[in-house]
């Protein structure tokens, strides 16, 4: 399959996704089940992308410094720090310990 013909594929996907939000019945997006998952969809995606970039390389799972970045963001959120110095404690962890060594 050539570059080309992915591209178009993807591109006419994206595209049915869209037009189908415009056709779809307003009832069917004001349910009660409906607005649930979808308030909780953004946090599972972005849980899903953490998890993700943090515990792979490629095609293989890895356990390095930046699980222990994220342990020690989790629990600074634990302690209710706020976002700024999150990212900063779990960025300086991690390059703490690769400049170690580890990871």
């Amino acid at each position: 399959m050539s570059t080309w013909t992915v591209v178009l594929a993807a591109s006419a996907i994206a595209f049915a996704t869209k037009f189908a939000g415009y056709v779809v019945p307003p009832a069917w997006l004001e349910g009660p089940r409906t607005r649930r998952v979808t308030a909780v969809l953004p946090v599972a995606l972005l849980a899903s992308l953490v998890v993700l970039q943090t515990f792979s390389t490629g095609q293989h799972l890895v356990l390095d410094a930046r699980a222990a970045g994220l342990a020690v963001a989790v629990l600074a959120l634990v302690l209710r720090a706020p976002f700024i110095v999150v990212v900063v404690l779990a960025a300086a962890t991690a390059a703490g310990l690769r400049a170690a060594g580890w990871g």
